[in-house]
C-alpha cells in the first residue's frame, strides 16, 4: 500500500494536486482512492491496511447506496416471513425518511458522525424525537443486513449506540412517567366507563379492563382459550391490523390471566349472544370475522368514555350548539395501564398488591426490566416517615442510657 502525491495541469492551465492511496484489496484487485489532503490519505491507508489484514475491507466501488441496501433489507424481511405490519413499518421508514434524505449515500460513508448529522437533518425537517429514534434503529438494521452480505464492514449505528450506552440513564430520567388521570384512567373514571358501556362492545371492554390484554390479543382471542370454569384466560395468539393471526409479541406474551367474577359472568352471557365465528373468536365482528381495530375504538371505547363523562372538549361546536367532545383516553393501552396499576396498588387502596414478578407475568412483558421501566414508580414505597421516627426514637433511647 502506498500514498503518493499526484500533480497535473488542467486544460485551462491550472495546477492541481491530490493524494492517492494505491493498494490491493482482499480479493487481489488493485484499488486507487484519491484525497485532497495527505492526512486524509494517511488515515485511510492506516485503516484500510488493518481491514485488509483482517479480511474485512470493502472498497467504496464494491459497496452500494443506502437506498439499494434498503431494498435488500425489505427483501430479507419478506423472505423471513415477518408480519405485514412490521414490513409496512420498514417500508415507511425507508421510503418516507431514509431514502429522501440519504438514499444515494454509499454504505462505506456511514460513520458515527454521519449518523449524528443525519439525525440532526431529520430533526430540522420536522421529524419527532420518537420518529428519529425509530428510523435510526431501522438504519442500523439495514446496515446489519448489509454486513451479512459483505457490503459494509462496520455498523455505525451500533457503534454509536454502544458509545452512548452511558447516557441511557439520563434518557430514562427525562422520559415522562405515566400519570394517573393523564395516561391512566382513575378508578372513578374506570368505574364510570364500565357503568356507561352498553351493547356488543361491553364484554370486550370489561375483559380488557380486568385482564390488561392488548387490543391485538383481544381481537385474536378464541373461546377455547377462555376457561370459564377455572376463571382463566389464556393468551396464545393475536391478530394484526390486517387480520393475520400470529403468536404474541414475545414468548412471555403467552400467559394465563385469572378472571374476576365480573368478567366470568359477562363472558358467560356473551357466549350465548356473540356472533358465530368459524375461528371460534370471542370478539368477532357481526360476520364472524376478526373485528377491526378502528371499529373497536369508534364504536366501543370512545362512545363509552363520552357517555361516562370521561371526555375533553375539542373546541368545536355541533349544529345544535352543543360542544363536540372527544374521549379523554384515545387508545386501548390506557385500559392496559389501568390494569397494571390495579395489580400494583395496595389492597387498602382497592388494588391487588401483587409483587413485581407477578405483574410482569400478567402483563406479558418480555423482562422484569420492562415492567420496572414502565410502572416502577407506581409500586408502593415503604413508609419512610414511620421508619425515620422509629430510628430517631431508638437513637435518643440509646443516648439516654
Amino acid at each position: 500500500m502506498s500514498v503518493r502525491k499526484r500533480e497535473w495541469t488542467t486544460p485551462k492551465g491550472e495546477a492541481k494536486s491530490a493524494w492517492v492511496v494505491d493498494y490491493v484489496d482482499t480479493t487481489g484487485k488493485r484499488r486507487l482512492k484519491t484525497f485532497k489532503l495527505k492526512k486524509q490519505a494517511d488515515a485511510f491507508a492506516a485503516t484500510a491496511s488493518v481491514e485488509i489484514r483482517e479480511g474485512v475491507h470493502v472498497a467504496d466501488s464494491a459497496t452500494i447506496t443506502i437506498g439499494e441496501a434498503g431494498l435488500l433489507w425489505l427483501r430479507s424481511a419478506d423472505a423471513a416471513g415477518l408480519e405485514r405490519t412490521t414490513i409496512d413499518q420498514r417500508k415507511q421508514h425507508l421510503n418516507l425518511h431514509i431514502v429522501p434524505l440519504a438514499g444515494s449515500v454509499k454504505l462505506t460513508k456511514i460513520t458515527a458522525p454521519w449518523i449524528r448529522a443525519f439525525q440532526d437533518e431529520m430533526r430540522e425537517k420536522g421529524r419527532s424525537a420518537a420518529m428519529i429514534k425509530r428510523v435510526t434503529v431501522s438504519l442500523g438494521s439495514i446496515l446489519a443486513d448489509a454486513q451479512g452480505r459483505g457490503l459494509v464492514v462496520r455498523n455505525a449505528v451500533h457503534e454509536l449506540s454502544k458509545a452512548r450506552s452511558g447516557s441511557k440513564a439520563s434518557e430514562k430520567r427525562t422520559r415522562a412517567r405515566l400519570r394517573v388521570g393523564v395516561d391512566i384512567p382513575t378508578n372513578a373514571e374506570t368505574k364510570s366507563i364500565l357503568d356507561a358501556t352498553r351493547g356488543r362492545y361491553r364484554p370486550l371492554l370489561v375483559t380488557m379492563i380486568f385482564t390488561g390484554i392488548r387490543a391485538s390479543e383481544a381481537r385474536g382471542l378464541r373461546w377455547e382459550d377462555v376457561d370459564l370454569m377455572k376463571a382463566q384466560l389464556h393468551v396464545r395468539q393475536r391478530a394484526d391490523k390486517y387480520g393475520g393471526i400470529g403468536m404474541p409479541k414475545s414468548e412471555a406474551g403467552q400467559r394465563t390471566i385469572p378472571l374476576p367474577p365480573m368478567v366470568v359472568n359477562t363472558l358467560r352471557e356473551w357466549k350465548l349472544a356473540c356472533p358465530k365465528s368459524e375461528a371460534g373468536l370471542v370478539f368477532a365482528n357481526q360476520a364472524g370475522n376478526i373485528e377491526d381495530h378502528q371499529n373497536m375504538l369508534r364504536r366501543g371505547l370512545w362512545p363509552a368514555q363520552i357517555a361516562a363523562g370521561v371526555s375533553v372538549p375539542t373546541g368545536r361546536v355541533a349544529e345544535n350548539g352543543e360542544p363536540v367532545l372527544a374521549p379523554k383516553y384515545p387508545g386501548f393501552h390506557a385500559l392496559r395501564h389501568w390494569y397494571a396499576s390495579w395489580c400494583i396498588n395496595r389492597k387498602v387502596d382497592g388494588g391487588l398488591e401483587l409483587p413485581a414478578k407477578a405483574v410482569q407475568t400478567r402483563m406479558g412483558h418480555s423482562s422484569i426490566q420492562v415492567t420496572f421501566d414502565t410502572y416502577g414508580h407506581m409500586f408502593p414505597a415503604a413508609d419512610e416517615g414511620a421508619e425515620m421516627a422509629a430510628a430517631e426514637r431508638a437513637l435518643f433511647a440509646a443516648d439516654a442510657t
